[in-house]
């Protein structure tokens, strides 16, 4: 049996300079498009190295720290399940607190999807995006970009 998720994600949201975000497909679920996003692997795992993690799992950009950064918002949300998901949560979670990071890439940077988890990508205005993100909690940080890109120079 696998173990059950951490109630504790990350939402990364992947943009240009011009503010074009990168959206992908859920495999499990098409037509619902979202941020990268992952739970931690183990409870002390740090959120840097989740947001890494999963940035690179879900897309094979690799955060290097020089040339692609990762920008930590010190922005959480806390959101309830969606049923369909909270099977692979413990029995009881409903909610989980979701930590948000951004960064920004080349616009032709290689993208590559995991094909299990993954169907197809999209670039979109981030207004456009934004419409496009079927989490709530994703189209807000999208919404946010322009600020925090502003903010966290």
């Amino acid at each position: 049996m696998k173990p059950y998720k951490i109630p504790v994600s990350v939402l990364v949201v992947i943009h240009t300079a011009d503010l074009q975000v990168l959206l992908i497909e859920r495999a499990d679920r098409p037509g619902y498009w979202q941020s990268v996003t992952g739970s931690l692997d183990a409870v002390d795992e740090p959120l840097l190295e989740t947001a890494a993690r999963e940035l690179f799992e879900e897309t094979g950009i690799v955060a290097d720290g020089e040339r692609i950064v990762l920008r930590d918002w010190h922005l959480s949300n806390i959101y309830t399940i969606y049923p369909v998901w909270r099977h692979r949560y413990a029995p009881g979670v409903t909610e989980n607190t979701e930590h948000v990071f951004s960064v920004e890439v080349p616009r032709d940077i290689a993208i590559t999807l995991a094909p299990r988890e993954h169907l197809n990508h999209v670039w979109l205005p981030y207004l456009d995006a934004a419409d496009k993100c079927f989490s709530f909690s994703n189209a807000e940080a999208v919404l946010q970009l322009p600020r925090q890109v502003r903010e966290l120079g």
